[in-house]
């Protein structure tokens, strides 16, 4: 399994750079992760990685662009806005989650 430095600490992370220990993300290294796709955290992004993460935790799989929209209460539009291009991979790297099935 690789392992990345980021910021100041070894993860061990995918061949595409997703993190695949759900216990070494913290919100730090969220912020770091974010930062590097050029995303800067606002209470909106917040929301939407903590949905993640909450369903993940419950269901054992990264929830999909529509889950996020329909079970979290955000809409498509905005997760666009908030995550452009690339939403529900941008969402799951930032929350330190596999990424989605069905995802390219």
């Amino acid at each position: 399994m690789p392992v990345a430095a980021i910021k100041d600490r070894l993860v061990k992370v995918d061949e595409e750079g997703f993190l695949t220990d759900y216990d070494e993300w913290d919100e730090e290294l969220a912020k770091v992760l974010a930062s590097q796709i050029g995303i800067e955290m606002t209470e909106d992004h917040w929301r939407a990685i903590r949905f993640l993460r909450s369903d993940y935790k419950e269901n054992g799989e990264t929830p999909t662009l529509r889950r996020v929209s329909t079970v979290g209460g955000i809409p498509t539009k905005d997760l666009f806005t908030l995550f452009p291009k690339k939403p529900a991979k941008k969402m799951a790297y930032i929350a330190g989650l596999p990424k989605p099935r069905g995802c390219v």
